[in-house]
């Protein structure tokens, strides 16, 4: 099937160039989000006639895109979901909880504008792309953690497993020293003698 693509579209070409589509991409994607016709002659001729105009448009709304996106390109959000201990998220990181938390940080963003190439199912930090215009793509970062804290020392490079790992050692540490205290209170009431009772010896002696 012939279109012709009333602005850019990755892998397919420039606005104005008419191309052969699958069917379904057109009706489901293309021709129904506006960025194409298709390639009557009647179509074509409205293409011309309004070609200049539409240039226009998309220069506008490209420097508008550009303008955010020098703002937004490296931008980094915190997610905060529940984890499992290893870090397997009870659920997933969609485009509308990334166009959320940048919505919230005050930036405008639409869910339909956010590519996420793989599910995100698991903490830590997962980049994402945002297509602001045709022409305008930036990157962002999602830094998906159970807490603030948590997210913050992410943030500085720890993964979930090395947090993971400091917590048990960090356990292990206080039963052993806390056992040591126990001995140690053990020994201090026991005296030099253990298991007879203070003031034995004197009775014996007596």
């Amino acid at each position: 099937m012939q279109v012709i693509l009333l602005e850019r579209v990755a892998k397919l070409g420039q606005m104005g160039d008419v191309v052969d589509v699958r069917p379904g991409y057109a009706r489901n994607f293309l021709l129904p989000q506006g960025k194409a016709l298709t390639a009557s002659e009647r179509n074509i001729a409205q293409f011309q006639a309004q070609k200049a105009q539409l240039e226009a448009t998309n220069l506008e709304t490209r420097k508008e895109a550009e303008a955010l996106g020098a703002r937004l390109d490296g931008q980094k959000f915190v997610v905060i979901r529940q984890a499992s201990d290893g870090g397997a998220l009870y659920g997933s990181v969609t485009t509308r909880d990334a166009a959320e938390a940048a919505t919230a940080a005050g930036f405008t963003v639409d869910r339909k504008q956010v590519v996420i190439d793989r599910p995100i199912k698991e903490l830590g930090l997962h980049s994402v792309q945002v297509i602001l215009h045709p022409e305008v793509t930036v990157s962002i970062q999602l830094n998906v953690a159970r807490s603030a804290e948590e997210a913050e020392l992410q943030a500085s490079g720890k993964t979930i497993q090395e947090l993971a790992a400091e917590e048990e050692a960090a356990a292990e540490f206080e039963i052993a020293e806390l056992f040591d205290d126990i001995g140690a209170a053990q020994m201090d009431d026991d005296g030099d003698m253990p298991g007879r009772p203070a003031g034995d010896a004197d009775d014996a002696r007596a």
